[in-house]
């Protein structure tokens, strides 16, 4: 059994560093700051996520345990909420999405108070 929680443990540490290193090259390589954004906070939160649950089987039932679910929950509280801070922050201070640019594909959809075009 004991060798079973170590592989589960040993796994989610590994996943939760790969997911890490996935968001860190997103930073770097994603065009704009909207879809950095969405690295950051999606994958980095899994991430952590993954390395904490692995952490917490490799501690064992302990007050450690208990400690690292609280990281846990802080982080899935806090993570999102400053990507929506940050999103804000960003569109407040002139950045225009995607499809505001010029040479930017139409919407399909309708906008609020629109009717579709498609009938």
């Amino acid at each position: 059994m004991a060798l079973l929680l170590d592989i589960v443990g040993w796994s989610l540490l590994a996943l939760g560093s790969v997911m890490l290193l996935i968001g860190g090259i997103g930073l770097v390589r994603l065009p704009e700051v909207f879809s950095r954004m969405h690295a950051a906070g999606i994958i980095d939160t899994l991430g952590a996520g993954a390395i904490l649950a692995g952490l917490m089987i490799e501690a064992g039932l302990t007050l450690v345990t208990v400690k690292l679910a609280l990281i846990v929950i802080f982080i899935l509280f806090t993570s999102p909420t400053a990507t929506h801070a940050l999103a804000r922050a960003a569109l407040h201070g002139g950045v225009r999405l995607p499809q505001d640019r010029p040479g930017a594909p139409e919407d399909e959809l309708p906008g609020p108070g629109e009717q579709s075009s498609k009938t």
